[in-house]
């Protein structure tokens, strides 16, 4: 237990290890200064240091591991001040593997051949504070594993994946999205008796320039779609469009008791044409409205818009929902969208649906394209501040006095309203704008960042903002949307999902949906953009039915079910999810999970034994304890709806159709391809020690078990072994095999020559599906060693430099793996 703990701890310091250091100078022995470092970084599970040297090498010493470089970079600034040459400056980036706390202050640099009279000179790699980021790694890692202790205790008690998901996500050891429970009250129907009398009504200030066609849109929405009685201020702001003017004097003759039309002679720019509207709009008593002449109101918004002003007195602002429009923005926060015709109304319909009160968040400030002001706060800030120029930052000024006097700024998420952002004061003039005025509000209200940071990180509108963008993605309504159902884990078949998003959908600037399994709740809903994702969780169903239901057009994708916490009824989730069978359903064999509840077909003892049958499959590994026919009979449900089914090798198509034979004329084999180039690595010189380097994270279907009595066979004959990858430390080995951690595929060659690795082995003891790990250990053009099963087996027998490992099923499979190194001496010559 202390070393699975140790090992996790190692995996979550190096994940969590965030750190920089002090730039150094290095000194020759006669005082000449002959190299520095200038920059020192530690994140994402990688060091990096950047500096010049005279030296012939660049040597770093880490975690009992060496790397080198050499000064190939152009440095003109060391070389004209220092009257050497331009080629100094080195940059080294690698990966780091799994720490222990204490490794993380014995970080090296040595330059060799700098100085004739001392050829290696080296000293430590400083780094700032580093007493509080060993504290603050370990005291986080303690807080987030107390808060995992159920799971933890699961775990160990069943080895269901799912526990060990939770934790991993807990941990953030993986890249999948970070989320928060969904507001169950989303779509409660909580509607009130209204706020309003007849004698409310309200004031619409919009100021012009220009964009004459958005102009005459605006205004109609404006008269059609308002629903409380209204007056309308418009500020014609000098407009060199010689149409803006007249038009606007004809729209007031047309509307003449609702209309007031202000002229300015000159360009005042968008501040003091709006202060002009305010002193008109203080003649009256009644909430105001600023409205930008490139918004496009809905049907039925002011009602929706100003009801929280008149339900709460503190309230100073309310802004909607938009595509445009910073933290309001949907379907990613600070993130604007573009939108085609009609898509706004077919969004704000689902936003009228909603919780009116779960939509009400507290704001940092309002967003002045679309914003109601509380005419009591108006009146004792009549104005916005003209120091802001031409606009861009002043209602933000404007809001943060307002919220200094206890005004509140609330959001509107039951309304939506498109943002033609920069339309009628200019794209460009509004990014010069925003990089002036910015840095006044950071003089003026130094909490304000900061206020926008908390705000963004825990985005209490994260449920409207997902249930709106839901409806943004169906409002497309161009091309089915693609439903993927996937798990928690990562691994090959969610590196494989990332990828078939960007490729399939993000390639097209297309977005998809994930429903994830096995996280901290059954469902994890996630829209996928080309720009960011937005995710959340729940346990109800009916929840995510709820979500999906303005998506009409769709295509559900099986990806990957392991880890669900029902997974008996998860096929009927599907089929609900597909509108029991009117929408297309695809499945993907990543695992056979389809097959049996043991995924990877392993009985309790580890062992393969075939494709299971309802008769012979008790004794898989099987935590549900769910008898195997009725497990297929669910599972035959979906296959029989199935339109498509893909296999990504022959093997395990073969494997699918023995346990459902009624299937086999919709299975198709498509392999997958590698989704990284994969290095070419050069053997290693005659003579040198064989290392075997097992590749991959390693557990118990990966044959953990096995690695150990392979150690202490490969040691009898002087070989070599090396992880690369993590290990599942409940399968002790000897504290001698270095276990490197995570890696990326394009370090191999750095890891090759650190461990001086002369062949793959791949151990899996399971039929897999595709193997990633295989292929690219194939790849590289070392010698590749894998058991004859599944579609690992498959691919060594292909491979010309593939080794196949005999497998007798329903065996333990030690003694095979030590007979074949004992039969296959290698050469270094004949490796080449």
């Amino acid at each position: 237990m202390y070393k699975q703990l140790a090992a996790l701890f190692a995996r979550y310091t190096t994940a969590h290890l965030k750190a920089r250091g002090k730039p150094h100078a290095f000194y020759a022995a006669d005082g000449q200064i002959i190299g520095a470092v200038d920059l020192v970084s530690l994140a994402d599970g990688h060091l990096r240091v950047a500096g010049w040297s005279c030296a012939t090498e660049v040597v770093l010493h880490m975690n009992g591991i060496t790397a080198s470089a050499w000064p190939v970079l152009r440095r003109d600034d060391v070389a004209k001040a220092y009257g050497l040459g331009a080629k100094l400056g080195f940059d080294i980036t690698v990966p780091l593997g799994p720490l222990r706390l204490a490794e993380i202050a014995r970080f090296g640099i040595e330059l060799h051949g700098a100085d004739p009279a001392q050829p290696t000179i080296g000293r430590p790699l400083p780094l700032h504070r580093i007493r509080w980021v060993q504290l603050r790694i370990f005291v986080g890692f303690i807080w987030a594993m107390l808060g995992q202790l159920p799971s933890a205790i699961g775990w160990i008690a069943t080895r269901d994946p799912k526990y060990r998901a939770r934790i991993k996500q807990s941990l953030h050891l993986t890249t999948l999205p970070q989320s928060a429970e969904l507001d169950p009250a989303l779509f409660s129907d909580t509607r009130s008796p209204s706020p309003f009398t007849p004698d409310d009504s309200i004031t619409i200030i919009m100021p012009v320039f220009n964009a004459f066609d958005l102009l005459q849109e605006a205004l109609a929405r404006v008269k059609e779609h308002t629903d409380l009685p209204w007056r309308l201020i418009l500020v014609e702001d000098a407009s060199t469009d010689s149409r803006v003017r007249p038009f606007l004097r004809e729209w007031k003759t047309k509307n003449p008791d609702q209309v007031v039309l202000l002229e300015n002679t000159e360009n005042l720019g968008f501040i003091r044409s709006v202060n002009r509207a305010f002193e008109e709009a203080l003649l009256w008593s009644d909430p105001v409205v600023l409205l930008n002449s490139d918004a496009l109101v809905p049907a039925g918004w002011a009602s929706r818009l100003i009801a929280p002003i008149k339900l709460r007195r503190n309230v100073a602002t309310v802004t909607p929902m938009s595509n445009n429009a910073e933290v309001f923005s949907v379907p990613l926060i600070c993130h604007p969208q573009d939108l085609t015709t009609g898509q706004a109304d077919i969004i704000d319909r689902t936003a009228a649906s909603l919780n009116q009160s779960t939509g009400q968040a507290d704001m940092p400030t309002g967003v002045g394209f679309c914003m109601a002001i509380n005419f009591a706060y108006l009146v004792k800030n009549p104005s916005f501040d003209t120091a802001f120029g031409r606009g861009y930052g002043e209602e933000v000024d404007w809001c943060q006095r307002v919220r200094a006097t206890g005004g509140q700024h609330l959001s509107a998420g039951n309304l939506f309203v498109e943002h033609r952002g920069g339309e009628s004061f200019g794209g460009k003039e509004k990014q010069q704008l925003i990089a002036e005025n910015n840095q006044r509000v950071r003089q003026r209200f130094p909490h304000f960042d900061n206020d926008v940071q908390r705000f963004v990180q825990s985005d209490p509108l994260r449920s409207t903002r997902l249930a709106l963008g839901l409806a943004w993605l169906g409002a497309q309504d161009v091309y089915p949307v693609s439903i993927y159902l996937a798990h928690s884990m990562g691994g090959g078949a969610d590196a494989y999902l990332a990828n078939r998003i960007a490729t399939k959908h993000h390639a097209l600037g297309r977005s998809a949906v994930v429903l994830r399994v096995g996280g901290k709740q059954r469902w994890q809903l996630e829209l996928v953009t080309p720009d960011g994702t937005i995710s959340g969780h729940t346990n109800s169903l009916d929840y995510v039915l709820q979500m999906l239901a303005p998506i009409a057009r769709r295509r559900i994708i099986y990806s990957c079910g392991v880890g669900d916490h029902d997974p008996a009824t998860l096929p009927d989730a599907l089929f609900k999810i597909s509108n029991n069978g009117r929408h297309t359903i695809e499945v993907l064999l990543h695992d056979y999970f389809i097959i049996s509840p043991s995924y990877t077909l392993l009985d309790d003892a580890g062992i393969y034994h075939g494709v299971p049958t309802p008769q012979h499959g008790q004794a898989l590994l099987n935590s549900q304890q769910i008898p195997l026919q009725d497990w297929q009979n669910s599972w035959s449900t979906l296959l029989d709806h199935a339109k498509d089914i893909v296999a990504f090798s022959s093997s395990s198509a073969e494997i699918l159709t023995t346990a459902y034979p009624a299937i086999a004329g919709k299975v198709s084999i498509k392999p997958h391809q590698l989704l990284h180039p994969v290095p070419l690595i050069p053997p290693r010189p005659a003579g040198a020690r064989r290392v075997i380097g097992v590749l991959g994270d390693i557990g118990l279907q990966k044959g953990a078990g096995l690695i150990q009595d392979l150690a202490l066979s490969l040691e009898q004959n002087d070989i070599g072994l090396a992880i690369i990858g993590n290990f599942d430390t409940s399968h002790p080995i000897p504290s001698r095999i270095p276990v490197h951690g995570g890696y990326r595929i394009e370090n191999l060659h750095h890891i090759c020559e650190r461990y001086g690795i002369t062949d793959w082995l791949v151990p899996s003891i399971w039929p897999e599906t595709f193997s990633f790990t295989t292929h690219e250990a194939l790849a590289t053009g070392l010698p590749v060693h894998a058991f004859n099963v599944g579609a690992q087996g498959q691919a060594v027998t292909d491979a010309d430099n593939g080794f196949p490992i005999p497998f007798n099923k329903g065996e333990w499979q030690g003694a095979n793996l030590r007979d074949h190194f004992a039969k296959i001496p290698y050469s270094i010559e004949s490796a080449a």
